[in-house]
């Protein structure tokens, strides 16, 4: 994130709504969020998760013109943090994708229909997908989503049981600011894309979930309890936010 501080101004009336509008760096078009708000005292400058999209926060009153010199001024910066972000082109037939932890070379069936499924061909891991070519993106997706929900549901049901609290409703979404969520009543969330993480990952984050069952903060004892659930907590922390972007760059549409 890149920022540029400015004296507050009083706003005299509502911002106005977010502008969005395409942006290049280095060669890729990506879209970008102008949101002006009337507390901002700075300019920002992020990078979604997964690295598909800019989202920039301004002072009400600052003009265009001081918009697209920060803009302009921050062109290298960008270019370097987006070039950390591996390309999607790779989901097609003889591509890769991880399906826990492990790569999959990604093998196009031909068959119109037919179950994905996970295979080892001469001690090498394969994923076969069935349909059209163009469509492999999406049916990986539904792939990893199912077998996100068979891993969650068994940890979250072991981790719960251990603390003694019930968890009203599990929900899978393609969430990109965070892994996952927990309400007040019991209703926890995932991102599917985990399931493209190792075993320990997908462990933590069902027991970091669970335990805000009993802590709905992130207090010592809530880290505490966490730990206790999951022993490997900071290692598997360590690998989100090593790896956790590369996930969400991935283009399943």
């Amino acid at each position: 994130m890149f920022s540029s501080f400015r004296k507050p101004r009083r706003a005299l009336k509502a911002p106005p709504p977010p502008e969005t509008r395409q942006v290049h760096v280095a060669g890729r078009s990506l879209p970008l969020t102008i949101r002006r708000h009337a507390q901002a005292t700075r300019l920002t400058l992020r990078i979604e998760p997964g690295g598909r999209a800019l989202r920039m926060t301004v002072p009400v009153g600052v003009p265009a013109r001081e918009v697209e010199d920060f803009l302009a001024r921050h062109q290298g910066w960008l270019t370097t943090r987006l070039a950390k972000f591996r390309s999607t082109q790779a989901l097609g037939h003889g591509g890769h994708v991880f399906l826990r932890g492990v790569a999959h070379r990604i093998e196009a069936t031909g068959r119109l229909r037919g179950l994905t499924e996970s295979v080892h061909v001469d001690g090498e891991a394969v994923l076969r997908v069935s349909g059209m070519e163009d469509h492999l993106p999406r049916r990986i997706a539904e792939f990893l989503k199912k077998e996100a929900r068979l891993d969650l549901e068994r940890l979250v049901a072991v981790h719960a049981g251990r603390i003694g609290r019930k968890v009203k409703s599990l929900t899978f979404r393609d969430t990109r600011s965070r892994w996952g969520s927990c309400s007040a009543d019991g209703a926890l969330s995932f991102s599917w894309r985990i399931a493209m993480a190792p075993p320990h990952v997908i462990d933590y984050l069902a027991a970091h979930e669970v335990a805000h069952l009993a802590e709905m903060n992130h207090s010592p004892a809530f880290w505490a309890l966490c730990a206790k659930l999951c022993p490997g907590t900071e290692e598997a922390k360590r690998w989100l936010k090593r790896n956790g972007s590369m996930l969400h760059a991935i283009d399943f549409d």
